[in-house]
């Protein structure tokens, strides 16, 4: 019927346009013809081939609306603070006092949130978002009206959150066996950019409500260290969070956990956390009731293309350069600030956030090989993962002893006025290492200015090689000219956090 019409409007137009001259009868054929629905182009790109579209959703709502919940979350507010007694019995403002937080008489009252979930196994394990229940005193949960659901709201015990990917597990138990899904493969067929997908929930508080729409991106990151979201123009609003999002299988390929929208609704753009992430999350936090993820024990950077010229070996920009290594399990496997990480259990790394990912989904214990460049030279290493949430906070401690060298005069390189740590260097810019070069001045006008140096960064290494004075660093800038390249890469701290930048040696 929809082909049928666009036919006839296409020949409609073309009949009222009979004066036009032939070449823009031929556009307006084209355009009709590249947005006709159902079709597609086959690998002949000249013929338009049918393709499958689901023409009802109601199936697969009809299929899965059973296993997804309403939650509603009850907290207890703090009695309200402050002055006390400034609206007298009477006044016509004392009802709207009353009703601030607190309520009357500074006592404690309640408040509600609600938002979505689903059910995961027939003994009433439930997925959600960390934000929908956080500091919850009070959890209840709403099934979808159907034959052998609960009729009244059930109270769902907390099993365990991980805020890091926004995932909370529930629990609440019937007498029966509850209705559930099943999470599907996100990286699979179902989940590609352009494939149909379907989100259930409580948008605003409306109760169980289906929309529909397409992947449109997939690995977004909204600045989380796990992040993974698939995105899509399926409506999500604010009561959807922690909603299913599935695929025509009626398999669950995301949480539904974020919007990105100017005016708090739905625009088009809702973002999922993937269930390859998930997943993990889920099972960690059903057996141990929180996370357990592998850790390396180093701190990592990107590799940016202008960094690959002062790489010896490196032909192009890829994987996780290595800026800190503290004692732990990278240091036991031997691996050196400058290492840049190229694989991790037998798995090419693109970037830090693929390592980060990669480790993190890894159990504790794991023994994985890397391959890491070094000097030039590609070298195996075999590391046992730690635990991040307990040893990372000992390996990098916020605060390091202070001191430094005897002070030497300030010398400008590369756009940049260095000069050893000293006393006053220490205090004037509340540094936290104890050799290196600080720097005191950018040239405005040099490459420096433009890779997010400031005053006060110190720098540990050039080359790869300790650097304490600045006969050390142009040292190291004669060595990078003397080998062809035109940068040199420096090892950079701020606040005891380190990064490489790649300085222009023109400078």
């Amino acid at each position: 019927m929809t082909q049928a019409i666009a036919q006839n409007q296409t020949l409609q137009t073309q009949s009222a346009r009979a004066g036009l001259i032939n070449g823009l009868a031929l556009v307006a054929a084209l355009f009709a013809a590249q947005t006709m629905p159902g079709y597609a182009q086959s690998t002949d790109s000249t013929v338009m081939t049918p393709v499958d579209r689901p023409a009802t959703f109601a199936d697969l709502a009809s299929q899965v609306s059973p296993a997804v919940v309403n939650i509603t979350t009850s907290t207890s507010v703090a009695e309200r603070t402050g002055p006390q007694g400034l609206v007298p019995d009477g006044s016509p403002f004392e009802d709207f006092f009353n009703e601030m937080p607190g309520g009357p008489d500074g006592q404690p009252r309640r408040s509600s949130a609600l938002g979505s979930g689903f059910v995961i196994s027939a003994d009433g394990f439930i997925v959600t978002n960390n934000h929908v229940i956080e500091g919850a005193d009070e959890i209840e949960i709403e099934f979808f009206p159907g034959d052998g659901q609960p009729t009244e709201f059930l109270p769902a015990e907390l099993v365990g959150t991980d805020p890091n990917t926004d995932i909370a597990v529930l629990k609440v138990s019937f007498d029966a066996p509850l209705p559930f899904v099943e999470f599907g493969d996100s990286d699979d067929v179902g989940a590609r950019v352009g494939d149909w997908v379907m989100a259930m929930g409580n948008p605003l508080g409306q109760g169980f409500s289906v929309s529909a729409g397409i992947v449109s991106a997939r690995n977004r990151s909204l600045q989380g260290t796990y992040d993974d979201y698939i995105q899509t123009d399926a409506a999500i609003n604010r009561g959807n969070s922690g909603g299913p999002l599935f695929n025509m299988a009626g398999e669950v390929i995301g949480v539904n956990t974020a919007i990105l929208s100017p005016n708090g609704g739905s625009i088009g753009i809702g973002f999922a956390m993937s269930a390859a992430v998930v997943t993990d999350v889920v099972d960690q936090l059903r057996e141990f009731g929180e996370t357990r993820r592998g850790w390396l024990g180093v701190r990592i950077q990107d590799v940016t293309p202008d960094m690959v010229d002062a790489i010896e070996g490196l032909d192009s920009a890829r994987g996780a350069m290595v800026t800190d290594v503290p004692p732990g399990p990278a240091a036991d496997a031997g691996l050196e600030s400058g290492d840049v990480i190229l694989t991790f259990d037998g798995t090419q790394v693109s970037d830090t956030r693929e390592l980060v990912r990669m480790v993190g989904n890894a159990a504790v214990g794991k023994e994985a090989a890397m391959t890491i460049l070094r000097a030039g030279e590609e070298i195996e290493r075999t590391v046992t993962l730690g635990r991040r949430e307990t040893d990372e906070a000992v390996a990098f401690p916020t605060n390091a002893p202070d001191g430094g060298p005897d002070p030497d005069a300030p010398v400008e390189l590369m756009g940049l006025t260095v000069a050893p740590i000293d006393d006053a260097l220490t205090e004037q810019f509340d540094l936290t290492v104890t050799e290196g070069l600080v720097i005191t001045a950018i040239d405005p006008d040099s490459s420096a200015a433009t890779k997010g140096l400031i005053e006060g960064d110190v720098i540990t290494e050039a080359g790869q090689e300790a650097v304490a004075t600045p006969e050390d660093l142009q040292a190291q800038i004669d060595a990078a000219t003397e080998a062809g390249r035109t940068s040199v890469l420096l090892l950079v701290r701020r606040g005891g956090d380190p990064r490489f930048v790649a300085l222009s040696i023109e400078d």
